[in-house]
């Protein structure tokens, strides 16, 4: 499925032939899907090990920010993250960087996976305050770590602004854009955050937690990292159950001006993923549009 205009063509046989030009010891291992979102495409190799390629050449900067950061602050954090043991280099077979990563073992947060939100929203909190806590070793908001979310939500307006009217005239929506205008708005009327910069994931959302015996047990994908303000991260809550939400803004313990901050990313978010992907990837546009009609009926 091609999701990008500039998008580089990958199946199985580009991976086959980078694994045998550049790791011929895993070249015989057995190749299967492993799934695919907006950036990447990946394959599970053998029992133990993960390929990812990204879709574009811009994807290709977080492949090497996952290279370079994630062995930094993987040993401080008490959670599984990906464990890069390859870097891919751009080859003959596919033009971009990529990487090969330990498997982890696990499912999505999902409703049949997890057995009590509430625990499930205070560990995610923890996380979260673990990889915040982490000092920035003169990481700055500069280059691969500088990204939209993280920034100024005013910064954006100029882009998020026009999709809530693709969103208006989008074929068989029931979405209430009204409410979700307004709750933009109200947020950029917001002070700026002042708080320090810190490390951010940028993507909290379920198919990044992977979950064993019910309990959170690994975050992946790192492609958003960046050093930003902490508001945009918890913006991902709203994919998460009422219970959870809640839990992990006790935890954190979230006043209202960080809160309606971090609902207005959810929107931004929600919002142009479904403005941009309507008639190209249904699932996704299905994922934006549940955690808009979640932030919705919080208001209701």
């Amino acid at each position: 499925m091609t999701l990008h205009e500039n998008e580089v063509p990958i199946d199985e046989a580009t991976v086959g032939a980078l694994l045998r030009e550049q790791c011929p010891r895993w070249a015989g291992l057995p190749l299967s899907p492993a799934g695919s979102g907006t950036d990447n495409v990946m394959y599970r190799l053998g029992d133990d090990l993960l390929v990812r390629l990204p879709r574009t050449a811009e994807k290709a900067r977080s492949v090497r920010k996952e290279q370079e950061w994630l062995p930094r602050l993987a040993p401080q954090l008490a959670r599984a993250v990906p464990e890069p043991v390859h870097a891919g280099a751009p080859g003959a077979a596919f033009p971009l960087a990529w990487s090969v990563y330990r498997w982890i073992d696990g499912d999505e947060a999902r409703h049949d996976t997890v057995h009590d939100w509430s625990a499930f929203g205070a560990d995610l909190a923890a996380f979260v305050r673990e990889l915040h806590g982490i000092d920035l070793r003169g990481a700055t908001r500069t280059g691969d770590l500088s990204w939209y979310r993280g920034g100024r939500l005013q910064d954006c307006d100029a882009w998020v602004a026009p999709c809530f009217a693709d969103c208006r005239i989008a074929s068989d929506t029931t979405l209430d854009v009204e409410t979700l205008e307004r709750l933009w708005r109200a947020a950029l009327a917001l002070p700026e955050p002042s708080g320090a910069h810190v490390w951010l994931h940028g993507d909290l959302k379920p198919t990044n937690l992977l979950v064993r015996e019910g309990k959170l047990h690994a975050v992946i994908d790192f492609g958003c990292l960046s050093v930003g303000f902490p508001d945009a991260e918890h913006a991902t809550v709203w994919d998460l159950p009422p219970q959870a939400r809640q839990a992990y803004r006790d935890a954190l313990g979230l006043d209202d001006p960080v809160w309606a901050r971090a609902r207005a990313w959810a929107i931004a978010v929600g919002i142009t993923g479904v403005s941009y992907y309507w008639h190209i990837y249904p699932a996704f546009v299905a994922e934006c549009r549940a955690r808009l009609q979640a932030i919705v009926a919080a208001e209701g």
